[in-house]
C-alpha cells in the first residue's frame, strides 16, 4: 500500500549545525556520520560533501496514546568511546525510561551501526525513524520497506544512491515488528504518532518526494544502516554488517583510533601541564580533523560537516565544500599534532586542484570544481606555507614543490597587494589578515625559486611589508582620541589606499546587513591585525599593534559565562537576528572562539600565558567536543536554544576552530605562534623593515618615491616605459625584461633624484596603445622603522 503525497515539509527540531559530534572509520569504510540533539543528524556516503540522510532518531511510546520523540527532551549525556575515538554512548533520560545508544561506523563496510537498549516501564517500545536525504536533497527520494532475503528492510533511492535500515535482536534474528514509509509533513511516522498517539500507519512505500520511514523494535537491539549504489547493495552491506556482534565493531573502532593516537609523532611534552579537560579537547580535535578527511579524494577535507542554519532551508551546500585557507589550516594542524601523511595528502591534493595561473579557487567541491569564483589571494599563499612546512620537517617524502610554489608566488606578484576579498570574502583591498600570510609566503617560499625569481619575491616582501602601516592604518581620528592611541589597523583599506591617503570617513561597504550602515574607514576595526604579530611581522607591543588591541577589546570583545570572545569586525552582520531568528543573508554578528584563539596566540607573543584562551574555547564547545563557528552573545532565548556563550545555528563543528585549539596548544608548550614561519621570523624578527625600493607595477601602482629608495617598474606583460621628470621634454623610452617570477621589468635609476622632484611615466604591452600618465613623486627620505 502506497502513502498518498503531500507537502514538501522538514522534520521537526532539525538543524544540521546541531553537531555534538562528528566521525568515521579508520578502515575502508567511506561513511561519514554526525550526532547532535542525541541522535543521528546527517550521514555523508560516500564523500564527506554528500549528506545522504536528513536524521536518524527515536521514538518511545506504549501504543496506547503516551510517546516522546528523544530528540525533544534535551536530557541526554553523550560520552565518546576510549577519550577520542568516534564512537559514542548516548543515554536518554525520561521519567519513565531510559534509552541507551550506542553508535559506531563498520570498519570495512558503508554501514552504521546502533545498538539501542530501552530500560523502563515494559510497556514501552522504540521506534527508529529515518528521515532519507540521499543525494543531499530530499527531492525525488523513494522509500519502501520491502523483504530482504527473509528480513524487513526500510529502503530509500534516489538517483544513484540507495540506503537501507536493516534490524537485528541480540542473538541476530529480525527485529523490525512492524514498519512504514510516508511524506514528510503529511503520513510520515512523525505524524502518525502526533495524529493517533501511536503507530497506526503501514504503507509500504512512498515517494517520489520527501519522505521518511518508521520501524517499531523490540527494547534491545542493533540497526545498521547501509549505503550504497542501489537499496539492495545498501541492504547487502546491513546485513553482512549484522552478521558479527556489534561489540566487535566498537572495539575494532576503539583500537584503530588508540593506534593512530599512538603512532602520531606529536611533541607530547608540550601538554604535560595542561588540565586533564584541555588534554581531552586537544585529542578530540584532532579526531574531528581526521574525520573531516575525505577517502574519495585523500587529503581534501571540508570545511565543516554541517550546513549553517540547516533547519531554515533545503542547502546542500553549506560548509561541504573545500576552501584552500581553512584546508592548510587543518592540515597544519594535524602536521602540529605529529600526523604527517594526512598534510602530506593534503599538499598533493593542493598540487593537483591548483590552478594555471597560480591561484586556488574561493572554495570548490571535493572534486575540485569551482564553486564561487573569488580571488582571495591569502588562499593563493596559504599552500606555500604548508609546503615550507612539510619540507622543514624533511616530509616532503619525494613530492616536487618547486613548480606549485613558483606559479603560487608568481600569482601574487602578478595580483597584490590588493585582493579581492578578504578572509570574510567580503570586501576588496589592503587587508592586514590576507598581507600577512602573503608576505609570509613570499619569504618562505623564495627559497625555492630560481636566483633572479628568489631575489623579486624577497622585495616584494620587504616593499609590502614596509609599506603596510601607509596603507593600513590611520592616525588622530575621534576613534583614537577617545581611547588615547595614537593610530590603529583598520579593517580593510579600499584600493586606492595605494597611491592616496583615504579619508577617514570615507565609507566601506558591509554587505552582510538588512541596509549598509554607512560606517566610515576609520571606524570599522577588526582583529585580523593580530596576523601580523602571530607570523613575526610586527611585535605585539607595536604601538599601532597595542592600539588596535585597545579598540578590539572595546568594541569587539565580548565576556561569556565561557570566557572572552570576539567579534570579527565592526558592523558585522553574519549571525542570528538579535530575537534569535536564523541568519537568512542578512543578521547580526556573534562572537566566534575562532577568534578567542588567534588572540591567544597574541598574548604567547607577549609573553603571556595563554591558557584562559584555552579553556574559554573548550568551554564554547558541545557536550562532545565540537567548536562551533559562533556562540551567542546576548541575552538568552529559551525558546531558540541560544544561551550566553554556547552554540549558535552557525557551522559546528568548524573544522578551522579546531585546527586553532591544536595549534594554540602547542604554540603555549612552545611559548611562540606554533605556524610561525622560521624564515619570517628570522628576516624581520617582528620589525618593520625600512623601505630601500619602491615596486611600481601597472596593477598596484606607487604613487611617492621616498629619497634616496631604488625604483623598480613592473609590467604583466613585454613592453616598453616612456620616463620623464618634473615636465620636462626629455622623455627616455625603454623596455622592459622578463624576470622568471612572471613580471617584466625595468630598473629606473633613482639614486639622483631628491626631494621635491616628480617622476612622469606611461607604458604599452608590445604592440598596444601607451597608457595614461602615472606620477611619482618624490618625498622626503625614511620609511619603516628600521
Amino acid at each position: 500500500m502506497s502513502a498518498a503525497p503531500g507537502g514538501p515539509g522538514l522534520s521537526p527540531t532539525w538543524s544540521s549545525s546541531d553537531k555534538e559530534m562528528v566521525g568515521c572509520t579508520l578502515g575502508t569504510s567511506r561513511l561519514w556520520f554526525t550526532v547532535g540533539g542525541g541522535i543521528i543528524n546527517e550521514v555523508y556516503y560516500p564523500r564527506a560533501d554528500i549528506p545522504q540522510i536528513r536524521d536518524l532518531g527515536f521514538i518511545v511510546g506504549d501504543g496506547a496514546g503516551f510517546w516522546v520523540e528523544v530528540k525533544r527532551i534535551w536530557r541526554h549525556e553523550l560520552r565518546l568511546a576510549n577519550l577520542a575515538a568516534p564512537a559514542v554512548r548516548i543515554v536518554h533520560r525520561h521519567e519513565r525510561f531510559e534509552l541507551v545508544l550506542r553508535v559506531t561506523p563498520c570498519q570495512d563496510r558503508d554501514v552504521l551501526l546502533i545498538e539501542v537498549t530501552l530500560t523502563g516501564e515494559p510497556g514501552l517500545r522504540p521506534y527508529a525513524l529515518l528521515a532519507p536525504h540521499l543525494g543531499g536533497t530530499g527531492l525525488n527520494n523513494r522509500a519502501a520497506v520491502v523483504d530482504y532475503g527473509g528480513r524487513r528492510a526500510l529502503t530509500a533511492e534516489q538517483g544513484p544512491f540507495g540506503l537501507a535500515l536493516v534490524a537485528a535482536t541480540p542473538t541476530q534474528g529480525e527485529a523490525f515488528t512492524r514498519a512504514g514509509a510516508g511524506y514528510v509533513g503529511e503520513n510520515d511516522g512523525w505524524q502518525d504518532f502526533s495524529k493517533h498517539g501511536a503507530m497506526t500507519w503501514e504503507y509500504t512505500e512512498a515517494g517520489p518526494g520527501n519522505v521518511a520511514l518508521l520501524g517499531e523494535l523490540p527494547r534491545e537491539s542493533v540497526l545498521a544502516l547501509g549505503f550504497g549504489s542501489s537499496a539492495e547493495a545498501a541492504a547487502t552491506l546491513a546485513r553482512t554488517a549484522l552478521a558479527e556482534p556489534f561489540a566487535a565493531s566498537w572495539q575494532q573502532q576503539e583500537a584503530a583510533w588508540a593506534g593512530w593516537f599512538t603512532e602520531r609523532q606529536g611533541p607530547e611534552g608540550l601538554t604535560a601541564d595542561l588540565p586533564e579537560e584541555c588534554v581531552l579537547q586537544f585529542r578530540i580535535s584532532a579526531m574531528v580533523l581526521r574525520s573531516h578527511r575525505d577517502k574519495t579524494y585523500p587529503g581534501a577535507m571540508v570545511a565543516s560537516l554541517s550546513v549553517p542554519w540547516g533547519n531554515t532551508r533545503e542547502e546542500r551546500e553549506g560548509y561541504h565544500l573545500v576552501w584552500p585557507r581553512d584546508l592548510v589550516e587543518c592540515a597544519g594542524a594535524l602536521l602540529a599534532a605529529g600526523a604527517r601523511y594526512e598534510p602530506h595528502n593534503t599538499l598533493r591534493y593542493l598540487i593537483a586542484t591548483q590552478n594555471a595561473d597560480g591561484h586556488w579557487n574561493q572554495n570548490q567541491w571535493l572534486g575540485g570544481k569551482s564553486y564561487w569564483s573569488g580571488i582571495q589571494l591569502d588562499e593563493a599563499a596559504f599552500p606555500v606555507l604548508l609546503a615550507a612546512a612539510i619540507d622543514e620537517r624533511d616530509a616532503l617524502g619525494g613530492t616536487e614543490i618547486t613548480d606549485m610554489v613558483h606559479r603560487a608566488l608568481a600569482f601574487l606578484v602578478r595580483t597584490g597587494p590588493v585582493s579581492d576579498q578578504d578572509r570574510w570574502e567580503e570586501d576588496a583591498g589592503l587587508n592586514t589578515f590576507t598581507l600577512a600570510v602573503c608576505i609570509a609566503a613570499l619569504v618562505a617560499g623564495a627559497p625555492y625559486l630560481p636566483e633572479e625569481a628568489r631575489g623579486l619575491a624577497l622585495a616584494f616582501a620587504d616593499y609590502w611589508n614596509a609599506r603596510l602601516e601607509d596603507w593600513t592604518t590611520v592616525t588622530d581620528t575621534p576613534l583614537a582620541r577617545r581611547y588615547g592611541i595614537p593610530g590603529y589597523y583598520v579593517r580593510v583599506a579600499p584600493p586606492q589606499a595605494l597611491t592616496d591617503r583615504c579619508a577617514p570617513d570615507s565609507p566601506i561597504a558591509i554587505k552582510n546587513r538588512s541596509r549598509d550602515p554607512g560606517i566610515p574607514l576609520a571606524e570599522q576595526v577588526g582583529v585580523d591585525f593580530l596576523q601580523l604579530v602571530r607570523f613575526g611581522l610586527r611585535r605585539a607591543d607595536d604601538p599601532l599593534v597595542l592600539g588596535s588591541v585597545v579598540l578590539a577589546d572595546a568594541l569587539l570583545k565580548v565576556d561569556t559565562p565561557a570566557g572572552p570572545a570576539w567579534h570579527r569586525y565592526t558592523g558585522d552582520g553574519y549571525g542570528e537576528h538579535a530575537d534569535g531568528r536564523a541568519y537568512d543573508g542578512t543578521g547580526h554578528g556573534r562572537a566566534w572562539p575562532l577568534l578567542t584563539g588567534e588572540r591567544g596566540h597574541y598574548e604567547i607573543v607577549a609573553g603571556r600565558d595563554p591558557l584562559p584562551y584555552i579553556l574559554a574555547m573548550l568551554r564554547m564547545a558541545s557536550a562532545g567536543g565540537m567548536l562551533p563557528e559562533q556562540v551567542w552573545d546576548s541575552a538568552p532565548i529559551p525558546a531558540r536554544g541560544l544561551a550566553p556563550g554556547r552554540p549558535t545555528g552557525g557551522a559546528m563543528p568548524l573544522a578551522w576552530a579546531h585546527a586553532e585549539y591544536i595549534k594554540l596548544v602547542l604554540s603555549r608548550g612552545l611559548k611562540r605562534p606554533y605556524d610561525r614561519p622560521t624564515a619570517v621570523w628570522k628576516r624581520y624578527a617582528g620589525r618593520r623593515p625600512p623601505l630601500r625600493r619602491v615596486l611600481w607595477c601597472e596593477h598596484a601602482p606607487a604613487s611617492e618615491l621616498p629619497q634616496g629608495c631604488a625604483l623598480t617598474l613592473a609590467l604583466r606583460a613585454p613592453g616598453t616605459f616612456r620616463v620623464g621628470l618634473d615636465g620636462s621634454q626629455e622623455v627616455r623610452e625603454r623596455s622592459t625584461t622578463p624576470n622568471p617570477l612572471g613580471l617584466h621589468l625595468l630598473e629606473f635609476d633613482s639614486a639622483q633624484l631628491t626631494q621635491g622632484r616628480r617622476i612622469v611615466l606611461t607604458f604599452r604591452h608590445a604592440g598596444g596603445d601607451w597608457s595614461r600618465d602615472y606620477h611619482i613623486a618624490v618625498t622626503a627620505p625614511g620609511g619603516g622603522s628600521g
